[in-house]
């Protein structure tokens, strides 16, 4: 089966023009892809079920910073599903307005992953004022519009550009080998329109409480040479102590997915598909 190409209308994705999650979606996307700017992932989702987007997308781990937790609740519960993936390559920069000097900086903002992933270059610089902001884009272009003085962004090449700031460092992230995954998202009767081969799946579910379970579910996933590539946990509210597991699988045999499902099914309590979808194309 052959990969169907997908034409957006319209991509909620979170944070402003120029943000890397703007990026992603162009690179999936294609450069012309109309976008709803949501304030914050919460956002995001209730654009999807408003219709106001027929896609949507959405940041799910950093190969420093780990897992965006929150982000696999708020997929779980919304009823969407994954259509397809993006990895794309992180480069911070350190912008204000045109004229300054690193020296002449009190405050720098950005979002708390950028921060994270920019934490030796700040440990050199005690004396200024980190600030949390909502967005990386977001906090470059506050700056731009307020004309901000001795305040600085951690954001991309393209904000600097876009708000016409000047980069005062580059490349300031702790490792360059820096990358974040991004899934793509639609309702499921939007996905049904495009005939995408599966390399890859996403799904949760809780064990019953046997023990043994989870080695289980592990060993008959391996038994059908399914590749876990992620397998991270999230506490069940109210039921201490319990969690949902989230796990991404790769396959060259959709058959054998298929198969292992049955399998596993005896073994848990509450299953979900998150989605089915081709491999995203990984950064070298």
């Amino acid at each position: 089966m052959k990969t169907a190409q997908i034409i957006a209308q319209k991509v909620a994705i979170q944070g402003y023009h120029a943000s890397y999650h703007e990026l992603a979606a162009k690179q999936f996307f294609g450069q012309e892809v109309d976008m709803d700017m949501c304030p914050s992932f919460q956002h995001l989702f209730l654009s999807m079920q408003k219709n106001r987007s027929t896609y949507a997308v959405m940041a799910i781990e950093n190969s420093l910073a780990g897992t965006i937790l929150p982000n696999y609740v708020l997929l779980r519960n919304s009823g969407l599903v994954i259509i397809g993936e993006v990895y794309l390559r992180i480069d911070h920069q350190l912008m204000a307005l045109p004229g300054h000097k690193l020296e002449d900086i009190r405050e720098i903002h950005s979002h708390p992953m950028a921060l994270a992933q920019c934490g030796r270059f700040l440990q050199r610089y005690p004396h200024i004022r980190i600030v949390e902001k909502g967005d990386t884009a977001g906090s470059a272009e506050e700056i731009a519009r307020g004309k901000l003085e001795g305040v600085a962004a951690i954001a991309s090449r393209e904000a600097a550009e876009l708000h016409g700031l000047e980069i005062l460092a580059t490349d300031i992230e702790d490792n360059k080998r820096n990358f974040t995954r991004f899934l793509v998202l639609s309702m499921p009767e939007q996905a049904l329109k495009h005939q995408l081969e599966p390399q890859k799946a996403s799904i949760c579910f809780n064990l019953k409480h046997e023990k043994g379970c989870l080695a289980q579910v592990l060993l008959s996933l391996a038994a059908l040479d399914l590749n876990l590539t992620k397998i991270q946990s999230s506490p069940i509210p109210g039921r201490e102590w319990q969690y949902f597991f989230h796990i991404d699988l790769e396959f060259e045999d959709f058959s054998k997915y298929q198969r292992a499902m049955v399998a596993i099914n005896p073994l848990v309590e509450q299953y979900h598909c998150l989605g089915e979808y081709p491999r995203g194309e990984k950064p070298v």
